[in-house]
């Protein structure tokens, strides 16, 4: 490999990593803005886990970058309410990781002893790791701050700093977006001739020349070329690949009265769909749909024998709203399925089953991939940068939406804690009953370990894939 390749391919990942870091830190700054609003106090705001590398204290607030960059955290002062009324709330943080390491690591080393008045029944691991949660960290609330505390707030406020994190992922997925769509463009089918078909062959021919005795196409009979741009059909103007063999289809054995661009001139053809056979195929997978008796559905169509090109065009601002909601959509289908895509992929790792281009993959994938798309030969440094700028704003729509599973430590995890607080707090109003306080999420540290190490298994074995069985841009 040519060393300006493998500069390439290394530089591919550098600014994909970049990027992740600097969404991940954008996403630490969307909890960080909507706590400081609200007036919670913020201990620490850093990128990274482990050993801090270096830190400065603005304020009240310690900055700073750890030697793990695996993510980031912002630290608050009571995110979990004491055990009793009156006691003292604890401080608990945004981050994945240091959630794990802040809340489940101290009962795994027994290290830490719980204050008087928040003592509970420490028998038994799972409520050890409750005790801790609420023990961790207590004495960075300072005297005299002791309001400025996550779980007093209103339930709204505590929803919208909680959405602070992944709102700030799907901005900037919105932002990269708009500038792939806009400036760059994406690959398109238009209607523009790529390839007339010479003769007529049977569907199930597997031919690719002509026979001596072969009928032509009725393109070719007309005078179709490569390169011909149709801009109407019988009088409707043609504005996409799809509008194009919509009106041919419909049309079997009548004339249809093209008018292409060639070479700058627009020119006037004439032809006459052939009646033709054509399996109903599912638009997703591609499969043959079968009807009630079990045959294939078969359509009679009209055939003219063009193909179509692709271009990259570019598209209106307003394209970027759908584009953003499908492919949220289309990650939300992917987490959805996720254990079931995850079984696919230990197959795929472990076994002699093909990897899932469109499945799960991991941060080793993922540069992979970068390097993959700055090396590829033949390719401008224009639309490589556009899709780098469409890898990560691909990963900040998965960040979106994974930060939004309704389970601990992830921020989904702390906004279903509020909601069923204010559901608790409105039936009691509603019956007349004294008010039940606060949500005790302390309780459900031990199921956030759980996920923490279900989560963890999961970043291993896509590490694993990504490196045995990796997936790869297409030739």
């Amino acid at each position: 490999m040519p060393v300006s390749t493998v500069l390439l391919y290394i530089l591919g990942i550098v600014v994909v990593a970049l990027g992740v870091l600097l969404s991940i830190l954008l996403h630490e700054a969307g909890h960080f803005f909507f706590a400081k609003l609200f007036k919670v106090r913020v201990g620490q705001f850093m990128v990274g886990f482990g050993k801090t590398l270096w830190s400065r204290k603005i304020g009240e607030t310690e900055f700073g970058v750890k030697a793990l960059p695996l993510g980031g955290y912002i630290s608050m002062s009571g995110m979990y309410p004491p055990i009793k009324p009156g006691g003292k709330a604890r401080t608990a943080s945004t981050g994945f990781f240091q959630t794990l390491v802040q809340d489940a690591g101290p009962a795994v080393v027994e290290t830490l002893d719980p204050e008087p008045d928040d003592q509970d029944d420490r028998s038994g691991f799972f409520k050890t790791l409750v005790s801790d949660a609420r023990s961790a960290s207590a004495d960075t609330i300072l005297p005299g701050h002791e309001d400025r505390v996550f779980y007093k707030l209103a339930i709204w406020k505590r929803i919208i700093i909680m959405l602070g994190g992944p709102a700030m992922n799907l901005v900037i997925a919105t932002v990269l977006l708009a500038i792939i769509l806009t400036s760059f463009g994406i690959q398109q089918i238009v209607p523009t001739v790529d390839s007339v078909q010479k003769c007529v062959l049977p569907a199930s021919s597997t031919s690719t020349t002509c026979p001596a005795d072969y009928t032509p196409t009725p393109a070719a009979k007309a005078g179709f070329r490569t390169g011909d741009k149709i801009l109407s059909l019988n009088g409707v103007a043609v504005t996409s690949w799809t509008q194009t063999v919509d009106i041919i289809e419909k049309l079997p054995n009548k004339k249809v009265t093209a008018v292409v661009l060639r070479d700058g001139h627009r020119v006037t053809l004439v032809a006459t769909p052939l009646l033709s056979s054509r399996y109903e195929t599912n638009p997703v997978t591609g499969a043959v749909v079968k009807g009630s008796n079990g045959k294939p559905i078969v359509h009679n169509v009209g055939f003219l024998g063009i193909g179509p090109s692709v271009a990259i065009v570019k598209q209106p601002i307003s394209a970027v709203g759908p584009t953003v909601w499908a492919d949220t959509a289309n990650v939300a289908g992917v987490v959805i399925n996720l254990p079931q895509r995850l079984v696919g992929v230990w197959n795929a790792a472990f076994g002699s089953a093909a990897r899932d281009p469109n499945g799960p993959i991991g941060l080793v994938g993922v540069g992979r991939i970068a390097g993959q798309v700055a090396a590829t030969p033949g390719v401008s440094l224009v639309q490589k940068f556009g899709t780098l700028l469409s890898l990560l704003a691909s990963l900040n729509i998965a960040l979106f939406v994974f930060n939004l599973i309704p389970l601990m430590p992830l921020d989904g995890g702390h906004i279903i804690g509020a909601l069923w607080e204010g559901l608790k707090r409105g039936v009691a109003k509603l019956f007349r009953r004294p008010d039940p306080g606060p949500v005790d999420t302390a309780k459900v540290v031990p199921l956030t370990f759980a996920v923490v190490i279900v989560l963890g298994a999961m970043s291993l074995l896509l590490v694993y894939a990504d490196i045995v069985k990796p997936i790869t841009l297409p030739n």
